[in-house]
Order: structure tokens, then sequence, then C-alpha cells
């Protein structure tokens, strides 16, 4: 008798030579025997024999419609990686393309998806083995739903780590390359194990819906085929209930249950003919009202993934909208398995298709070879994860776009020249802002110019995509350099003086050369022109310079308070918490232009009238005080030591908040002022009319370790670029 194994691969074979009868068989049945070979007294963590993973995997690469090579890279694909089968034994036995299919889909096995920079080298990986070979992406999504629908058996921290690299990385690629079905099944496994009670709680009230669901679509299906048998169309209707994920999407982005959403119905009608899909949108209508702006013809114009279709959605009895879809044989079979499908019709993709396929992958791999890891992973979540707009040239030419992309955007798409020399753009006829976001079916002329300079610095500001963000970099870097270095040096010192760092960085050439050694360059020029035309972010270097100065008034500090040698202390008291040498008792006053609070190193000056005022040393009005007159009137004073222990004392001091321009940044500074439990005097806030703001604040706190703590959850605010204290009354 025949093991349950065994009656599996009996039953892929057939089931392979139904699609394909020019399968070979005696190739599929080796690799299943090198397979099992290999892969014997391993065991699952269900605790099912190993080699059911590979002949499942095989059985859905079947299903794909996909050919003989494949079928074997899909039995032998764990191989490589769990056994001692090595690749120059696959490739002896099986030959070059089954072997280099094992090893593509190996080394994609051995991406992790952890950190963030280490997921971007990962997905380049990824991206480079699906140009290459595009058959070891669609194996890799077979392994994948695979081990998908036994999640349950892994650890409870994997399976939601596994869901999520699924629902973030392998989903979105089969999305992209048309597998709707494959698509489907891996968001709803992945949303079993990261939500569990909110897929029980859509799987229960579709059950209790199930018998209305069905009578509905039973209804609905009874009138459209009467409808179309007596218009005597050929026809195939289906109808099922949307997918548990895209439930679940529409239940939180509308904030409702399941009773609440009612379109979750969809109804699909398969057709001979293009023609007839078009007549079946007819008689559809006739039967049902259709909702306006709800109806689309992506058989006109397809997706980027191929899909083609035309969908409406209508209200059908009781006001209950509901979904119909509308495709020729074909059709469904790109929307079910997208570019697997056309193994199905061609045994293997042409090289048109394969132009058209993945030129998006392409397109990718071009763009970041002069682009930073981070600029790269932004480029593929616009380009591969986001929506898409499908825009006409002037020739009718159809070229997509990632959703908010604008002209210019299509202008570098067309080519850098074109870019280079738009002076303008027509958007169905009409002249129209080249910072427009394109819409679905605009018909878009790009107005050039030989007489034009060039880009614009802002246009980098407004384009979406990389391409052309780096393409307008580039003219820039190679054409105004003076222009840069201009533009560079006011941008600098603009987030310089906004940061008080001004004179910081141009009086100390250590920090200058400091700055130019971090991101190598050899001039202040250099520094400048790179910034200019975008090849660093001025934060960047700001952060640098920031540490440096910081670090440089630390070390002043500690060598101010070395040389400063102060008498010793009187054992005197004071009711204002200062000791005045040699006099006891007097009437002493806190200086506004520097606020000293206890814990600061304070000098006194002897007033006319009004006792002695209290500063702090390294306040301006000490270091320009140069009056002979002046000079005898400057006396020693301590803080007492009773005042420096008691932390009731209270004491004003002023702080200067540099920021970023932002909405509720002063109320957030305020909320942890009050969290902070100090009084505050005075609050104002001033717009510097250049993306940054002043934030001026008198508060009360006990000393200097307060008021640091204090600084230090104010520099960890949105926005915040610095905070210092007030030294000069300003």
């Amino acid at each position: 008798m025949a093991s349950p194994i065994q009656n599996k691969i009996d039953f892929l074979i057939e089931r392979a030579k139904k699609q394909n009868p020019s399968i070979n068989e005696k190739k599929i049945r080796a690799a299943y025997e090198c397979a099992n070979k290999a892969h014997e007294g391993q065991k699952r963590k269900n605790n099912e024999p190993y080699i059911i993973h590979p002949v499942s995997v095989a059985e859905i690469i079947v299903e794909m419609g996909l050919d003989t090579d494949s079928i074997c890279a899909g039995l032998l694909h764990d191989c490589i990686e769990d056994t001692e089968f090595d690749y120059k034994a696959i490739e002896n036995k099986f030959g070059t393309s089954v072997a280099e299919l094992v090893d593509g889909v190996t080394r994609l096995g051995m991406l992790r998806y952890s950190k963030e920079q280490e997921q971007f080298e990962d997905l380049r990986k990824m991206f480079m083995a699906m140009a290459k070979d595009i058959r070891v992406i669609l194996i890799k999504l077979a392994d994948r739903l695979h081990n998908a629908r036994t999640f349950q058996f892994l650890p409870e921290r994997k399976q939601r780590d596994k869901a999520l690299e699924t629902m973030e990385i392998y989903a979105p690629i089969a999305h992209r390359l048309g597998m709707s079905r494959i698509k489907w099944e891996l968001e709803d496994l992945s949303l079993k194990c990261l939500d569990p009670i909110g897929y029980q709680e859509i799987v229960e009230g579709l059950e209790r819906q199930s018998s209305q669901h069905e009578e509905f679509l039973n209804h609905i299906k009874e009138n459209i085929s009467e409808k179309l048998n007596e218009a005597q169309i050929k026809h195939v209707i289906s109808a099922r209930v949307k997918h548990i994920y895209s439930i679940y999407r529409k239940m939180y982005a509308q904030h409702k249950n399941i009773n609440e959403i009612y379109d979750i119905c969809a109804v699909r009608v398969i057709v001979d003919s293009v023609t007839d899909c078009y007549n079946v949108l007819g008689y559809v209508h006739d039967l049902y009202k259709p909702i306006p702006g709800r109806f689309k013809d992506y058989i006109s114009t397809p997706k980027p993934n191929g899909y083609q279709s035309l969908h409406t959605t209508v209200i059908g009895r009781e006001g209950i909208p509901f979904e119909i879809q509308i495709r020729t044989e074909e059709m469904h079979k790109m929307a079910e398995y997208g570019v697997a499908a056309h193994w199905k019709y061609k045994q293997g993709l042409d090289k048109v298709g394969n132009e058209q396929a993945f030129a998006w992958i392409r397109q990718l791999l071009e763009a970041q070879q002069d682009t930073e890891a981070e600029d790269f992973i932004k480029a593929i979540k616009v380009d591969l994860f986001a929506d898409e707009v499908f825009v006409f040239t002037p020739k009718g030419d159809v070229v997509n776009m990632p959703a908010g992309a604008t002209p210019i955007d299509l202008a570098y798409a067309i080519h850098s020249a074109v870019g280079n020399r738009m002076v303008g753009a027509k958007i169905n006829g009409r002249i129209a802002p080249i910072d427009s976001q394109l819409k679905n079916g605009d018909i878009v002329e790009i107005l050039t110019s030989k007489e034009t300079h060039g880009p614009s610095r802002d246009w980098v500001k407004i384009v979406k995509t990389t391409e052309a963000r780096n393409k307008i970099k580039q003219w820039f870097k190679k054409e105004c350099r003076e222009e840069n270095i201009a533009q560079g040096h006011a941008e600098l010192d603009r987030e310089l003086r906004a940061n008080l760092l001004f004179n910081g960085f141009y009086d100390n050439e250590e920090i200058q050369k400091n700055a130019l050694n971090k991101f190598s360059f050899s001039s202040l020029d250099e520094l400048y022109a790179s910034i200019g035309y975008g090849g660093i972010t001025v934060t960047k270097v700001l952060n640098k310079i920031k540490d440096d100065v910081r670090k440089l008034r630390k070390a002043q500090e500690k060598v101010d308070r070395v040389l400063q040698q102060q008498p010793a202390k009187k054992t005197a008291k004071s009711q204002s918490g200062v000791i005045v040498e040699g006099i006891d008792n007097c009437l002493v006053k806190f200086a506004r232009c520097c606020t000293p609070i206890p814990g600061d190193d304070i000098v006194g000056f002897v007033t006319r009238g009004y006792g002695v005022s209290i500063h702090r040393r390294d306040c301006v009005n000490v270091r320009n005080s140069g009056a002979k007159d002046e000079e005898s009137r400057w006396i020693n004073v301590w803080w007492d030591e009773e005042v420096l222990d008691h932390k009731l004392n209270r004491f004003s001091t002023g702080l200067q908040i540099s920021t970023r321009n932002r909405i509720g940044i002063l109320s957030d500074i305020a909320v942890l002022l009050a969290q902070a439990h100090v009084n505050v005097h005075e609050l104002s806030a001033r717009d510097l009319n250049d993306g940054f703001g002043v934030i001026n604040a008198m508060i009360d706190v006990s000393g200097i370790a307060q008021l640091d703590n204090i600084i230090n959850r104010i520099r960890g605010t949105k926005g915040v670029l610095d905070v210092t204290r007030t030294a000069d009354g300003s």
C-alpha cells in the first residue's frame, strides 16, 4: 500500500500533467526521491515528517502553473540549507537551472527581518534575486505560504515576528506581482497571529451572517444569469464574501463593527471576450443601480502588475451595496496568479513580458547605485508599497507613477534632459502648476525650453520619486558650484544662528576641522557646496558642530573653576541665601541679566543705594566691566551651605529655547514644566520667519541640579534644537 506522502506526490504529478502535458514526470519523481532521502529523520515543529513541507510547497507551485524545473526546485528548496545535499550535487543530477533556483531560494531564506538598516540591505538582495530569475521569488512565496499555514506551531513571539514579516514584505510583493490569491491568504494567516481577537470576531460575525450572505448572493447570481442567458452571453458566475483582512481594514478604518459593514459581498462574472465584458456591464447596470464614482476600468488601463477587470459597485435589494467584477478567463488567471499565469499560456515568460513585468525592479536597482541605503528604502516604500497613478503622454503612452507624483517626476522619468529643460506643464490641455499632484487618467505634456538655466532648488522638496530627486541634485553638483557654495553657506549660517552656535563654530578652527574630517571635506567651500546641492543635510553637520561646541564649553568651564581660587567661606548667615565677604545682613538682590541660582559660580557688585547685586561670573556684564572706578566695587560672595542643602528654596532663572516651528510645541513645553513642579513667571515665543523660533521662559528652581534636569527634559521634546540659560539679558 502506498504511503500518504507517496499518494501526495502522485496526485501532484497528475495535476501538473493536466496543466502541462509536456511536464517531465521522471525528473519530478527523482527530485522527490532526493528530497525524501535528504530530509530522512527530520521533523517539523508540528512533529510531522519534514518531507511534507517541500511536497506541499511543490503543490502550490503546481497550482501556480510553473514549469518542471520550478516544481523540482520546490521539492529541493531546503536541501542546501538543512541537509548535506549541496549545490554541486543538485547541479550534477538536475541541471544548472534547478540548482540556481534552489540556491536563490536558500539565499532569500537567510534574510532576517530585524533592525531597519539590516532590512534595507535584505530587501535590496531580494530584489536582485527577483530581477535575476522571477521563479526564485515565486518559489519563495510558495514556501512562505505553506509556512504561514503552520504558524500556530511556532512559539508565540516567533509567530508574531514571522506574521509581521509576511504582512510587510511578502504580501506586498505578491500584490506587486499580481498574485492576489496568495496575497489574500498570506494576509489572513498573518492577521490571525497579529490580532487573533479581531480575526476571530470577523470569523464569528461571518458565520452568523452566512445564511443571509448565501441567500443574498444566490438571488443576485440568478438575476444576472437569467439576464445574460436571454442575451445569449456565455458566462460563469461565482460569488464570495471578501477575505478577512480586507474586512478587518475596513472595520478599523471606518470604526465600525462587522454588522455595520455592508459591502462585504462580491460577485464575479467570467466571459469569453472583452466585448462581452462591456456588454455584461451594461446588463448589470440595467438590473442594479450603480454607485457614482465606484466604477473602474482596469481592462483599458491595466494595473502595473498586469491586472485587468471591470469593477462596479451597485445597490442590491434592501439598499445593500455589493461589488461586481467582470473579466475574461485569461484575465481571471492573471488576477489569481499574476506573473505566474504567463506559464499557463506561454510556457515561460517571453522577453517582452519580462521587460514589462519587471521594469520597476530594474528602475529600483538603477536608482540605488548612487544612493545610500536609507534613500533606497524610501524609494522602495514609494515604488513598491504605495498606490500608483496612471497618466498619459500626448502620444497616448501610459506611464505609471507613485501616488502624489508631480509633472517634475514625470519629466525626469522620461529623461534627465527633459527634466533639466522643463519650464512648465499642461495637464489635460491646460497650463498647470508644476507641483500639481497627478491623477489617474491625466494627459500630461511637459513644456521645455533650450533657454532655461536648469531646475530650481525648490524642486528637490516638491518631487516624490528618488529618481527625480537624485537627478536634480546631480545637476546642481555639476553645474552650479559657486551658487551651491553661497546657498550652502547661507543655510548653515542660518541654522548656526538659530541654535546659538555661530560664534562657537567660526571662532574655533579645531571645531571646523573636526566637522570637515567627519564628512571627508578638505575645505569649508566643499562643505558649503555639498549642503547647497543636497549632497549632505545641514542637520547632520549641525549635530556634529553642536556636540563639539558643547564639549568645548564644558572643558572651558572646568578650567575656569580650577583657576578661580575662592577664599575660605565665612560662617556668616544670610536670609537671602548669599554670604557677602566682610558684610553681615546686607541687602542682596539677584541680577536679572544672568539670574544666578545655587550651584553657579557668583560674584557681587556693590551698587549705589541698592545693596549688593549678585551675578554669575560668566555674565556678560562682569566680562565687560572695564571701568577703573567699578573694579573696586566687585567683591567676593558665596552661597550659604544651608541654602544649597535646602531644596524648598526657590530662585528665578531664565531659559532660551531654540526650536523648529511646530504646532503645539509651546504647550508641550508648558506641560513639561508643570510636570516638573516648577513655578513659571514668564513664557513667550517668537517666530524667526525661516522655519525656526525662540521660546523664552523665566522659572523658579532650587538649584543647578534641578535646572540641568529640566534642560535635559526640554531637549528631549520633539522640535527642540537647543536650550541655553539667559546670560546677557536677552
